[in-house]
């Protein structure tokens, strides 16, 4: 990220030519938009632009509208400014409820506006990073059978669980935003396999008991690798990520693995990833079973209701199983 492509989002060009003025010493390519609507089409078009600083008020599509299209949108994730007046306190607390990162006050001072772009830089750079441990998640995917797009399916199946519960079940704190780094950290679920024999994990037929008892261990292997990364950055992303790994395999009724957990002790990302495992494990051809259909996993889904499975995932799952429909043909192996 030597060279950082910003996005200015402002229907005054007067004050677009002032923000403009105010980076050029920075080594900053910008992009202007005149509203919301040209701003997601320009986004839409160059995914290579990962900053934002946008005006509120606006003609066609305001700040507001624009800041809720971009956290809910499948987009790269994007680190958004808002700029904002003494006189615009409540303006501001709603920019950032909807998903805005920082915000500058007006009138605009180039020494804050330079401080402000380079930290959400600095947070840029964390998330490639982050995409490396990604990286990592899909090499140790290559060493078992269950290639394709395995891990692609489970996270749009955690993004459509953790935004439905979102919108229903207030109770469970997650946000827009907390629900989209579940479906970040999702690929991450399986990473300790990395550690279990080809012969387990690449097994045609059932495996024996100690086969299995074998098998279990990449929970805990997998979930500590992240915690043990987790203590040295201290990232809130790899501590969410470390408790999919650790806990998916936790059964709601408190006879899952590796800790034994029960009902709301389990975390919350891992019971939402504990499903979408569990559907895309059912509906797959994998090197121990042929593919089940999706009313035989529904099925069985609606039989763990309140036993392996929460049931508000599960209610959730059958309130948006379209959605999960048109997932599994989108990333069709």
């Amino acid at each position: 990220m030597a060279h950082h492509k910003i996005l200015l989002v402002d229907d005054d060009p007067a004050q677009r030519k002032l923000l403009n003025m105010c980076l050029e010493q920075g080594d900053y390519s910008v992009v202007e938009a005149g509203d919301g609507e040209e701003a997601y089409r320009v986004l839409e078009r160059e995914p290579d632009i990962r900053l934002v600083i946008t005006d509120l008020a606006m003609p066609v599509m305001n700040g507001f509208e624009l800041i809720s299209k971009v956290r809910d949108s499948d987009l790269r994730y994007r680190y958004i400014i808002v700029l904002t007046s003494s006189e615009e306190q409540g303006s501001l607390v709603q920019a950032l409820s909807l998903g805005a990162d920082d915000y500058i006050s007006k009138p605009i001072r180039p020494d804050e506006m330079r401080l402000r772009v380079e930290g959400g830089i600095r947070l840029l750079r964390l998330e490639i990073q982050e995409e490396l441990i990604l990286s990592m998640a899909k090499l140790a995917e290559y060493r078992s059978n269950e290639t394709g797009y395995h891990l692609e399916r489970v996270q749009y199946y955690t993004r459509a669980l953790g935004r439905d519960l979102s919108a229903k079940h207030p109770q469970l704190n997650i946000t827009t935003r907390l629900a989209e780094e579940f479906a970040r950290v999702s690929p991450l679920h399986d990473i300790g396999k990395v550690a279990i024999a080809d012969a387990i994990l690449n097994k045609p037929g059932k495996l024996t008991g100690v086969e299995f008892e074998e098998m279990k261990k990449h929970a805990s292997i997998g979930g500590q690798l992240l915690k043990d990364i987790y203590t040295e950055s201290h990232s809130p992303y790899l501590k969410v990520a470390y408790e999919a790994a650790m806990y998916h395999h936790e059964r709601y009724n408190g006879n899952g693995y590796p800790s034994g957990l029960k009902g709301e002790e389990i975390p919350v990302v891992a019971r939402i990833v504990a499903l979408a495992d569990m559907y895309d494990a059912m509906t797959t051809e994998r090197c121990y079973k042929r593919a089940f259909s999706h009313e035989k996993a529904k099925e069985i889904i609606i039989a763990e209701r309140g036993e392996h499975l929460d049931a508000k995932m599960v209610d959730s799952f059958l309130a948006r199983e379209g959605e999960w429909l048109a997932i599994r043909e989108r990333f069709k192996d």
